[in-house]
C-alpha cells in the first residue's frame, strides 16, 4: 500500500457517488454503538436500506469484542480492526447459487452432464445480490472517560462487502476509521463516492485505487481462489490454477496472501503441516486467541494456507455466541459429525459448548495486563527468550523433545482445552495423524527477528513468502496428479476442427485412487509423506474441498478447449479439408459447420459475444459455402428444401440479423432450386 501520511476531504471536489459502481466493491458503511440500555445499535448505514433486518442484528453483534476478550484495557483509546464472515438469510439472496453435492465422488462424473452444469452455474453467478456470504471489516474504538456512564464507550466503523479483499479493506479501515471519529458521517458519504470510481475489480491484479488525496495499491486474489458464492464471476485462466505452478510467482495464488502466518503460529511452527492436512480434507476446527484481530488472522492464514486450491470449507474468523448458527451447533450431541467449518472466537464459553469438536487450537498473545495469565516462558510478542540469532531446526526440535516439554505436551494432553480457562497457552488439541512430515529444510531457512520490532516486521515477511511458497508448492504437487482430467486437446494436423472436440475422461474415485496406488505420489512428497499417503487422498476426495475444486477446474478447462478448437476453425483451410473428405465426412462437415454458426448467432443475440464473433461468422459461412459446393447436387436439393438450412447458406437478415453478403450467388440458387 502507498498512500500519503494525511487525508484531507474537501466537500467541492469529492465525486458525486455512483450506487451501481459502489456494489462492485461495497456492499455499504456502516457506523454501530455499543448502547448500555439497548446494546448494539446501527446508527448509521450508508447508502441506506440496502440490509434486512436480520442483517443489521447480526452485523451489530459481530463488530464488537466478546468483553472477555478486552481484558480491562485501560489506556484512553484502544483501536483494533478484525473481519467477520456471515451467511446471509436466504430470503435477503435473488440469485442463489446451489450447494454442490460432495457425494458425487463415489459416482463416475461425466463431462456432459457436471462439467457444462457446472459451466452454466458459472456463468449465471455473476449477480452480487445473490451472494450467500457477506463480510465485515471493523475498525474499532474503545474510549475510556471517567465522565461517561461505565467509564466508557464504544463504536465500531464497519465496511460490508461481497468479497474477501482483506488487501483492500484493511487499509481502506485506517484510513475511513480515524476519519469518521475526526469528522463524523461526512465520512462515510465521501470514502463512499471515492470506492465508486474505482475501475471494477480484478482478480490477480495489482490494483491502484484512489482515496481522496491517497493511493491503495493492492493485489487482488486470482479469480481462481474466489468462491462462486461471492457472487461475482470472472475469466479465469486455465494456466494459473492448480493443478499447474503459477506462472508468475509475484503474483497472489489465494485468499487472505497478506495474512501473518509466521507471526499468528510462530509458537507451532512444527504443526503446520498437520494444519494444512485438516484444511486440504476439511476437518472442523476451533481456533481460540484472546482477541478478535489474532483469532481473525489465524483463520485467515489457514485459508491461505492450501492456495491455489479453491477452499470451499466454511469459515469464520470472528465467531460470536449470537450467531444464529450458533444454536445448531450447540445442539450437536456427542459423536454428531461437526460440519465442516473453521471457527474463530475469542469467548472460553466455547471450549465448553463445543467441546466434541475435533480440533482446537490455540494462538495468540494475552495483553500484558490481562485477567488471562501468560505463559511463563514466552513473551508477549511469542518469541522464545534466549537464542535471537537464529530459528532454525534444532533449536525448534529441542523445544519440542526434550524432557520438560515433553512433559508440557504430556500435560497439556492430559488436561484438555479447558486449561485455557486459567492459563493461555499456544497449543493443539487433535487426534488426527498426520501424513505429511514438517520440512526441515524450510524450517530452517526462516529468520529470528531478534528484539527490534522494525526488524521483526521484515523478517516476518521474508518468512512468511518462504512458507506461503513452500505450501504453494506442496498443494500443486498433491493436485497434481488430477491433472490427466483437466488437459486440453487441440485438433490434429490434417482432422477437422469442425467437428466436436473429444470429451474429457469421466472421473471415478476408485478407478483414480486404484492408477495413483500403482504410479505413486511423486518424487516431491514422497519424500515428505509417509507410507500412508494414499489414505489423504481418499479423506480428500470425500471431503468438501473436492468437487467444488475439481468441477470448476473442469468447466474452465471445458471454456479454454472450446476457445482453442473455435481459434482452429478461425484459421483452417476448407479447401483443403474437403479435398480428403468422403462425401459422407462432407455431409458431416456441412452439419457441424451449421451448427457453430447457429452457436454464433445465439451468442450474438445473447449480448455475450467475444470481439470476433461476427469475424468467425462470416468465416463460417464462407466455409458453408465451400462445403455445399462440393455436396452432390441431389444432396444441395435435399438440403435446400429445409428452409433453416436455405436461411443459413443465403444469409438471410431475419434469421442472422448479421452484415455480409450471400453465401450463395442468385444464378447459383436458381439453378439448385427445383423448378
Amino acid at each position: 500500500m502507498s498512500r500519503s501520511p494525511s487525508f484531507s476531504v474537501k466537500s467541492e471536489l469529492s465525486p458525486k457517488l455512483d450506487p451501481e459502481s459502489l456494489q462492485q466493491w461495497v456492499v455499504a458503511f456502516c457506523i454501530i454503538r455499543f448502547d448500555l440500555e439497548q446494546g448494539q445499535l446501527i446508527e448509521e448505514c450508508y447508502p441506506p436500506g440496502c440490509l434486512t433486518q436480520e442483517e443489521e442484528l447480526e452485523i451489530a453483534f459481530s463488530s464488537f469484542p466478546d468483553s472477555v476478550s478486552q481484558h480491562q484495557n485501560r489506556s484512553s483509546i484502544h483501536d483494533c480492526m478484525f473481519f467477520f464472515r456471515f451467511r446471509r438469510p436466504e430470503n435477503s439472496q435473488t440469485g442463489n447459487v446451489s450447494s454442490t453435492n460432495t457425494g458425487a465422488t463415489d459416482k463416475e462424473l461425466s463431462p456432459k452432464s457436471a462439467d457444462r452444469g457446472f459451466l452454466r452455474r458459472l456463468k449465471s453467478s455473476n449477480n452480487v445480490y445473490g451472494s450467500r456470504y457477506m463480510y465485515g471489516y471493523v475498525f474499532n474504538r474503545e474510549r475510556h472517560d471517567e465522565r461517561l456512564k461505565r467509564g466508557g464507550e464504544q463504536k465500531s466503523v464497519v465496511i460490508l462487502s461481497h468479497s474477501p479483499y482483506s488487501s483492500v479493506f484493511k487499509p481502506l479501515l485506517q484510513i475511513m476509521g480515524p476519519l469518521y471519529f475526526d469528522i463524523g458521517k461526512k465520512a462515510l458519504e465521501h470514502i463512499a463516492a471515492y470506492v465508486s470510481i474505482w475501475p471494477a475489480p480484478v482478480p490477480g491484479k495489482l490494483m491502484e485505487l484512489p482515496i481522496g488525496n491517497a493511493m491503495l495499491k493492492v493485489n487482488l486474489p486470482p479469480a481462481h481462489s474466489l468462491p462462486l458464492e461471492s457472487g461475482i464471476s470472472f475469466e479465469e485462466s486455465p494456466s494459473s490454477m492448480a493443478p499447474f505452478l503459477p506462472t508468475n510467482q509475484s503474483v497472489p495464488q489465494g485468499l487472505f496472501h497478506d495474512s501473518d502466518i509466521f507471526g499468528t503460529f510462530r509458537g507451532l511452527l512444527l504443526q503446520l503441516w498437520v494444519l494444512w492436512e485438516l484444511l486440504i480434507v476439511g476437518e472442523p476446527i476451533l481456533i481460540i486467541a484472546p482477541t478478535p484481530p489474532q483469532c481473525c488472522e489465524a483463520v485467515a492464514s489457514l485459508v491461505s494456507l492450501v492456495a491455489p486450491l479453491l477452499c470451499s470449507v466454511d469459515f469464520r474468523p470472528y465467531f460470536t455466541i449470537h450467531n444464529p448458527e450458533f444454536v445448531n451447533l450447540n445442539s450437536l450431541k456427542e459423536g454428531d459429525a461437526f460440519p465442516p467449518i473453521i471457527l474463530g472466537v475469542t469467548n472460553l464459553f466455547f471450549l465448553k459448548s463445543l467441546r466434541n469438536i475435533p480440533h482446537i487450537i490455540s494462538v495468540g498473545s494475552p495483553a500484558p495486563n490481562s485477567n488471562r495469565l501468560a505463559l511463563s516462558n514466552r513473551s508477549s510478542t511469542g518469541r522464545i527468550p534466549g537464542k535471537s540469532e537464529g530459528f532454525g531446526f534444532q533449536q525448534l526440535s529441542l523445544k519440542k523433545f526434550s524432557p520438560s516439554s515433553l512433559l508440557n505436551a504430556v500435560k497439556l494432553r492430559r488436561d484438555g482445552p479447558l486449561c485455557l480457562m486459567t492459563e493461555h497457552k499456544e497449543a493443539i488439541w487433535s487426534t488426527y495423524a498426520a501424513t505429511t512430515k514438517p520440512d526441515t529444510s524450510i524450517l530452517n531457512r526462516l529468520i529470528d527477528a531478534g528484539m527490534s520490532p522494525r526488524i521483526e516486521e521484515s523478517m516476518s515477511v521474508v518468512n512468511n513468502e518462504i512458507l506461503r511458497r513452500h505450501f504453494l508448492e506442496l498443494t500443486t504437487n498433491f493436485l497434481a496428479p488430477f491433472g490427466p482430467y483437466f488437459r486440453t486437446i487441440t485438433p490434429s494436423e490434417g482432422s477437422s476442427p469442425f467437428l466436436d472436440p473429444p470429451p474429457f475422461p469421466p472421473f471415478s474415485s476408485d478407478e483414480f485412487l486404484s492408477t495413483l496406488s500403482a504410479r505413486g505420489p511423486g518424487k516431491f512428497l514422497s519424500k515428505r509423506m509417509t507410507s500412508n499417503w494414499l489414505d489423504l487422498y481418499r479423506r480428500f476426495l470425500k471431503g468438501p474441498n473436492f468437487m467444488p475444486w475439481f468441477q470448476r477446474r473442469r468447466a474452465v478447462a471445458e471454456q479454454e478447449q472450446h476457445r482453442l478448437w473455435r481459434q482452429a476453425r478461425m484459421n483452417a483451410d476448407i479447401q483443403q479439408l474437403i479435398s480428403k473428405m468422403s462425401e459422407l465426412e462432407i455431409v458431416d462437415s456441412f452439419n457441424a459447420i451449421e451448427r457453430h454458426i447457429i452457436g454464433e448467432i445465439q451468442l450474438q443475440k445473447s449480448g455475450k459475444a467475444s470481439a470476433d464473433s461476427t469475424a468467425a461468422y462470416q468465416k463460417l459461412k464462407g466455409d458453408l459455402q465451400a462445403v455445399f459446393n462440393v455436396l452432390p447436387k441431389d444432396m444441395q436439393q435435399l438440403l435446400l428444401l429445409n428452409p433453416e438450412k436455405a436461411a443459413h447458406l443465403q444469409g438471410s437478415p431475419e434469421h442472422t440479423k448479421l452484415p455480409g453478403r450471400p453465401l450463395i450467388q442468385v444464378g447459383v440458387m436458381s439453378s439448385i432450386l427445383p423448378r
